[in-house]
């Protein structure tokens, strides 16, 4: 026997003990993924009876509301305990100043209060945001030369979120990234009777480019310029923080990082900062890739995503906003 060999033979610590069987792996996993920590976002559209594919995010469909509750409801019974709901709004409903971003007799109005009558024990949140409402697409109100105008666009936020309290929303979820709107919002709904209405803030949500299938999934698109006088700097992690720090001062009860993937340092930097939950959007570019990859018979996608979120999981988010809800989540219950 070798020195090499002799030495190997007496090491005090093998790893490899702690793997050697499906069992004792599962005893000593630090990380578990778990039904309840997804969140499943849907695209609802007008109509009874609708559903239309999305080219760009295969798997994924816009739904009318009756076929949106039936998703929903087998995803429940799953163990998912909240759906994100996105409305896709008629082009002719949209405007300058997205005044049918409020409208209690509109699309995402009805939406919600089907959502709360029908599966009641299921969490709804809803975005707080302007761009599927405006005619120009971006999250605000507009001034001289495309300028974003930040306090207007805050009060257009407010009596949004206060239409969606007043339908019965769980969340109110802020995804504009306009200054002080978690504290406009808060105190509008404390002051309405709507204090137990949750603020699960987009705060740290970055000008990415991942967001093409989402922006086609809800039919909007730019018409001058860019969002990245309000979006976060891809290059900064300081800033995100600040900015989630702020949120939470301001009243959030939640934070957000988005996108997911690509900003798995952030999510774990700001876990290092708070005690409040985080969520983390594996956002639509992200859902995409690994199934375009998929489709050439490259990479399993059940497999990645399942991989994927475990990895976002691990940096430090409590819950995921995710796509791949439906294929995770059966996974998740073979295993």
């Amino acid at each position: 026997m070798t020195r090499n060999e002799q030495l190997l033979f007496h090491l005090p610590m093998r790893l490899r003990r702690n793997r050697k069987s499906a069992s004792i792996r599962r005893l000593v996993r630090e990380t578990e993924l778990l039904p309840s920590d997804l969140i499943a976002p849907l695209f609802v559209i007008e109509g009874r009876g609708r559903r239309e594919a999305i080219p760009s995010m295969p798997g994924v469909e816009r739904l009318s509301i009756d076929y949106a509750l039936q998703e929903a409801a087998e995803l429940h019974a799953q163990g998912i305990e909240a759906v994100a709901l996105f409305p896709v709004v008629k082009r002719e409903l949209r405007s300058p100043g997205a005044e049918e971003a409020w409208n209690e007799e509109g699309l995402l109005a009805r939406a919600i209060r089907a959502f709360k009558e029908r599966i009641p024990t299921l969490s709804v949140i809803a975005d707080v945001a302007l761009d599927p409402f405006t005619s120009h697409g971006h999250d605000g109100l507009t001034g001289e030369g495309g300028e974003i105008l930040n306090d207007p666009t805050v009060e257009c936020l407010v009596q949004m979120a206060l239409m969606q309290a007043r339908c019965g929303v769980d969340l109110v979820a802020p995804s504009d990234m306009m200054d002080g709107r978690v504290g406009a919002i808060r105190k509008a709904l404390d002051e309405a009777g709507y204090a137990d209405v949750s603020i699960l803030a987009y705060s740290a949500k970055y000008a990415s480019s991942l967001y093409g299938p989402f922006r086609e999934a809800v039919e909007t698109r730019l018409a001058f310029g860019d969002k990245k006088s309000y979006q976060m700097d891809p290059a900064n992690v300081r800033e995100a923080c600040l900015e989630a720090l702020l949120d939470q001062e301001e009243g959030a009860d939640i934070l957000m990082v988005k996108p997911a993937t690509l900003y798995l340092d952030v999510i774990a930097a700001l876990r290092a900062r708070t005690d409040r939950p985080i969520a983390a959007y594996h956002v639509s570019g992200e859902y995409a890739m690994v199934m375009a990859a998929a489709e050439r018979g490259w990479l399993d996608a059940a497999a990645l995503f399942h991989e994927t979120l475990l990895s976002i999981k691990r940096a430090g988010a409590d819950m995921i906003f995710t796509y791949a809800a439906k294929e995770v989540v059966g996974r998740l219950l073979r295993r």
